[in-house]
């Protein structure tokens, strides 16, 4: 007997798989051939739309990662904050996709972008907001069970704080290396002079890399490495603080 195929949920697409995953909309969100100034447009807003969407998942498992903190669910958590951190890393893998634009294709390019930049990214925004939210949490949750970090990392590394601690520490590492890969690309395609060049606009990326969301979580491990040199736990570390603007 042949099955029906039919599509029975609402909305436009001659399937379901077009009207669930929305297909006609999705497709239709890259500038038309007419309309592009040059041919690689498409290569650049593919590589931009599906960044958001990475970014809008991770930033909703980073939410989910938090509530689950606030609830005392640290290896549901775990899960999540790992969940996230592995978009990331497709995040930045894509990024290998530049490879095929060159300085002067991209610079024909831009007028079609505007004032455009991707500081402006809602994704990332959102990402930076639910980050801070999760650093809170587990603020919280350290004072609530009265943990000393120094003392948590000469402990057992099951412990879930533990744990969920080096889940946090891989999503701010796994951001960095994000970072250093979109400098690596303003360097090769954007024409920009290396950080450190005056009123080069890679300064501000290079400044960024430097920043964590979690740096508590890094200031730690410098006064596990004075442990190991023959200092004390717990001494107080002078290490600046970086934190997400």
């Amino acid at each position: 007997m042949k099955r029906d195929y039919s599509p029975v949920l609402p909305g436009n697409g001659d399937t379901d798989y077009a009207r669930y995953m929305r297909t006609d909309e999705l497709l239709d969100l890259q500038r038309r051939p007419e309309d592009m100034i040059h041919r690689d447009e498409l290569l650049f807003q593919v590589v931009h739309q599906s960044a958001e969407l990475w970014l809008k998942l991770a930033a909703a498992d980073l939410a989910q990662a938090t509530a689950h903190v606030e609830t005392d669910e640290l290896s549901a958590a775990e899960l999540m904050l790992t969940r996230a951190t592995l978009g990331v890393r497709f995040l930045t893998d894509q990024l290998e996709m530049f490879r095929y634009l060159n300085p002067v294709d991209f610079q024909s390019m831009q007028p079609a972008f505007g004032n455009g930049s991707g500081a402006e990214s809602p994704g990332w925004k959102q990402v930076q907001t639910v980050s801070r939210g999760l650093g809170r949490a587990f603020a919280d949750l350290l004072a609530a069970r009265q943990v000393d970090l120094a003392k948590l990392y000469l402990g057992d590394p099951a412990d879930p704080v533990y744990r969920l601690a080096e889940a946090m520490t891989e999503w701010d590492e796994r951001v960095v290396f994000w970072r250093e890969r979109h400098y690596k690309v303003a360097l090769r395609i954007g024409g920009h002079a290396p950080a450190g060049v005056k009123d080069s606009k890679a300064n501000m990326l290079a400044k960024l890399m430097e920043y964590r969301f979690f740096p508590e979580l890094w200031q730690v491990r410098v006064g596990l490495g004075r442990t190991s040199e023959g200092g004390l736990p717990g001494e107080e570390i002078s290490t600046p603080e970086v934190r997400e603007p």
